[in-house]
Parts: structure tokens; sequence; C-alpha cells
């Protein structure tokens, strides 16, 4: 039986060349603000994550992140009012926190990073522009020692006051590595 023949087979002319994404023209909006309205450097690096349907994921500069944060919560086309989450992560050369935002009203999605050094890590808070980012904040300080200048309140919020290191960086050691 010929590959043609065969169920499900397809010759190379039958086969579906891929669309455009619809969320390109949105990555490629926030990326123009952003370096129009906050610094032509803002954004270190711009994509469309393929494996989460496409959305739109922008690598912010640590130094311009307040300002674009308040970007992307003003700006109409934008209008990103609600953080759906905020992570952090240990990558071993460097740390990051990951945003990621919805606006209510158009539905529009977009995840921010904003890399930071690992031996002093400090991103700016954003709790002023997302209340929800308080306890988020406070939790990746808690577990990876992120520093968030500005937030009103870092402290611990998983583990004891007293407790030594951040627990989920990858070169904690603990006291008992039983534990």
């Amino acid at each position: 039986m010929s590959e043609e023949e065969k169920p499900g087979g397809t010759l190379p002319e039958e086969e579906e060349t891929m669309q455009p994404s619809p969320q390109q023209a949105d990555l490629d909006e926030a990326v123009s603000l952003l370096c129009s309205r906050v610094h032509d450097e803002a954004v270190a690096e711009a994509y469309l994550n393929e494996m989460n349907g496409g959305m739109p994921v922008l690598i912010i500069r640590s130094e311009h992140w307040l300002e674009a944060a308040r970007m992307f919560r003003s700006e109409p086309a934008l209008g990103c009012d609600y953080l759906r989450n905020l992570s952090g992560v240990d990558y071993e050369t460097y740390m990051e926190t990951v945003y990621h935002l919805l606006s209510m009203s158009t539905g529009k999605q977009y995840a921010v990073k904003v890399r930071t050094d690992r031996d002093n890590p400090s991103i700016p808070s954003v709790t002023a522009v997302w209340p929800a980012a308080n306890w988020n904040e406070r939790e990746v300080y808690d577990l990876l020692g992120i520093d968030f200048p500005g937030h009103p309140d870092l402290r611990r919020i998983m583990m004891p006051d007293d407790w030594a290191g951040h627990p989920l960086r990858k070169d904690y050691e603990p006291l008992d590595p039983e534990v």
C-alpha cells in the first residue's frame, strides 16, 4: 500500500502550512508600547509560547520593570488589571520571576519574565500596581531569597522567622541532610 493510500497518510503538497498566531499582533503591540513609552531597551526578548497556546512572553529588564508594570496596568491597549500568578524560578546562573497578566475586559494574556542576578537577587515590587502580588512576592522572597524593594511588608510567610537560607534555591543545603 502506498503512502497516499494509507489511512491518515498525506502527501507533502496536502500538508497545511502553519498560520501566523493571532497573538503575534498582541506581542508586537506590547513590545512597541514598552519600547516607545518605557525605554527603548526595556524588552530584552519577546516570543510566543507555542506550548501555551501562543501566549505572548516578554522578558523585561529589571531596571525597567516597575514602569513597565504600571504601563501594563494603565495602558488601554494592554489593560492588564489582573495579576493571575507570580512565581519565582532558580536557573542556577540567574533568578527569575514570572508574572501572568490578564486583561479582564479584553481577555488578552501575557507572561512577563524579569531576570535578576543570583548573588544579590532583587526585583522591584509591584504590590502598588497589583495588590495581589503582596503574598506572592513574600513567598518568592521566603523560598528563593529574591528581594522586592518597595514591598510594604517583605518578611517570611511560610518558613519560621529564624529559618536560615531559602529552601527552594538550588544551592540550598539543609542543616539535616535527612530532611
